[in-house]
């Protein structure tokens, strides 16, 4: 096993990842304490429950994936059970090793697209690259707001780690001691000091995912950090999908660390907002995916670019590049046919438009003359939340409207006994 576990090991280093080798949990734990991690493989003959309970008894959040060579189902179906991220046969294969490394990281090193607000972002960000600033990176979720904030990093020249830390559906005690670390016996479990993210991130970056989740203890203390401008101390860059000013307002965020955050905010365009950049993703997309998988590259049909392109993408370029790694798996032909390009369920994806225009470009109305303004709107609002997949954000924005006023339209249309896509 030790073999096969060095080949791994091998195969992630080609990839760009840091790996370090542990002969034993506590050699682990040590390295986690002092240096943290992103990722912990475990062999899965071991008691992978027991490191488990040892990194939740130390409030370490890390996804620890178990492998093996012929383990037994059993074993696998335990591990995950156990709480492991998933199960990874052994011996290691380059694509299944890359796809893990890809699944904790980022896949492209630049952002790519043409349209003018992307670009008016990607430069705004990049002319704080050289200060020591915060910046909050803005937009809906699979934007690109991560990957805009290690541009940045990168651009820094800055000689420590870039950091990323997750805030949403993260316990406080657990974010607490994650992001500040916490002494040895400063609860139960805590056998040993810890370094949290902020000391990892010494004089490099650390960023924040989903920070508007950030809870009150942590705002309390992250501002105390933001203060203390000391030497060999962390950037902060955060990610947020809400308005964090909305957020204060509703009292569930601290106005100054608001204010502070909130010096540089880079909002990141909606795909739907840049049309034009779909088919340049699309192509860059299955041309990079096509190697990773070993298959030959295919040309898009003309009538599935058409289908990219009036498809609304509530889950922005991430959807995109899951929709396009479906169709080069499922495509057979010399080409990406329209019935290759799948949601995750199979279904076909359908575009966004709810009216058709007519020839002089007006909308039509057929269908619609005869029927309430009322009718008319809650069947725009729905049936525009069900082309999102049912996220209220990305509709509301296609509407015009604010999530607070679609949430209280779709309350209303529950109480009157309307069907309502579930909130994602």
């Amino acid at each position: 096993m030790a073999g096969e576990f060095r080949l791994a090991a091998s195969m992630a280093r080609d990839l760009g990842a840091e790996v370090h080798l542990a002969s034993s949990f506590d050699e682990a734990l040590d390295e986690l304490r002092h240096q943290g991690g992103d990722l912990v493989m475990v062999e899965v003959t071991l008691d992978v429950a027991e490191l488990l309970a040892r990194l939740r008894s130390e409030r370490i959040a890390v996804p620890v994936l178990a492998c093996g060579v012929d383990a037994p189902a059993d074993r696998a179906v335990a591990a995950v059970r156990a709480g492991a991220y998933d199960y990874v046969p052994l011996p290691p294969q380059r694509d299944l090793i890359a796809a893990v490394i890809l699944s904790i990281g980022e896949r492209r090193t630049h952002m790519i697209g043409e349209d003018s607000l992307l670009k008016r972002a990607v430069d705004y960000a990049l002319a704080f690259a050289g200060s020591n600033v915060p910046v909050l990176f803005a937009g809906e979720s699979g934007t690109g707001k991560e990957m805009l904030a290690r541009l940045v990093h990168d651009a820094s020249d800055r000689p420590g780690r870039f950091v990323a830390a997750e805030c949403l559906g993260v316990a406080a005690e657990v974010l607490e001691s994650e992001l500040f670390g916490h002494r040895a016996g400063a609860f139960p479990g805590a056998v040993a000091p810890r370094a949290g993210r902020l000391a990892e991130a010494a004089d490099g970056t650390l960023l924040l995912r989903n920070v508007d989740a950030l809870p009150p203890v942590c705002q309390a203390r992250l501002l105390a950090a933001l203060d203390d401008r000391s030497g060999g101390s962390a950037r902060i860059m955060a990610t947020t999908s809400f308005d964090l000013k909305q957020r204060v307002a509703e009292g569930s965020f601290r106005a100054d660390l608001q204010s502070r955050l909130g010096l540089v905010v880079v909002d990141l365009p909606a795909l739907r907002a840049r049309p034009g950049d779909i088919d340049r993703l699309a192509v860059w997309f299955a041309t990079q995916l096509a190697q990773e998988n070993g298959l030959p590259e295919r040309l898009f049909a003309p009538e599935s670019l058409t289908l990219l392109r009036g498809y609304g993408w509530p889950g922005n370029v991430r959807e995109l590049e899951n929709v396009i790694h479906r169709a080069v798996l499922l495509a057979r032909g010399d080409m990406i046919a329209p019935e290759d390009i799948v949601l995750d369920d199979g279904t076909r994806i359908a575009p966004a438009a709810l009216a058709v225009e007519g020839g002089d470009g007006s909308l039509s109305i057929d269908g619609l003359v005869g029927r309430s303004m009322a009718d008319v709107e809650r069947e725009l609002i729905l049936q525009t939340l069900e082309r999102c997949g049912g996220n209220r954000t990305s509709a509301s924005t296609i509407l015009g409207i604010s999530v607070r006023t679609m949430r209280n339209k779709l309350r209303s249309f529950m109480e009157a006994g309307y069907p309502v896509s579930p909130a994602v």
